[in-house]
């Protein structure tokens, strides 16, 4: 598990819009709510990309970008955006790698066939670059609201 004061491994995914999205590119410049979620269209995922959505302008003000990363694809996850109306940008690791480096992939046993599961994981990098956050298991009724309040804490 990654912890307060570990450097935050850099990435590069693409988002909905095929958009290469890296995490290095806002270092100095705007915090980071990374998000990971099990997939489009769960009932929590869509709770907790909902409310991130509604935060979104606040976020902004508070210098923060939103990233939301699971495993589906790119175009599951512009439909997703689309049908809900989401502000906040979606990134794909079809591969799990990044999921991996962040500890927030699991692998289950399901009836005999091993599956991979995204723990829902929520991580602050502020503008230095520097993980400030790392929450893990968290539930997401109200979480937007509590990170939030995190990133206003950074100043």
């Amino acid at each position: 598990m990654l912890n307060p004061g570990d450097t935050p491994p850099d990435f590069e995914l693409p988002d909905a819009d095929l958009d290469m999205v890296r995490l290095g590119d806002y270092r100095g410049r705007r915090h980071v709510v990374l998000y990971f979620y099990h997939r489009d269209d769960d009932p929590g995922c869509t709770r907790e990309a909902i409310e991130f959505s509604d935060l979104a302008e606040e976020f902004d003000k508070a210098g923060a970008t939103i990233l939301g990363v699971s495993l589906d694809d790119c175009f599951c996850h512009e439909e997703f955006r689309d049908r809900h109306g989401l502000l906040v940008r979606l990134l794909s690791d079809a591969e799990g790698e990044v999921s991996r480096q962040y500890h927030a992939l699991h692998e289950r046993e399901r009836d005999g066939v091993i599956k991979l599961g995204i723990i829902r994981s929520t991580f602050i990098v502020d503008a230095a670059g520097n993980l400030r956050h790392a929450l893990y298991n968290v539930s997401p009724r109200g979480h937007a609201a509590d990170v939030l309040r995190l990133i206003k804490q950074l100043g």
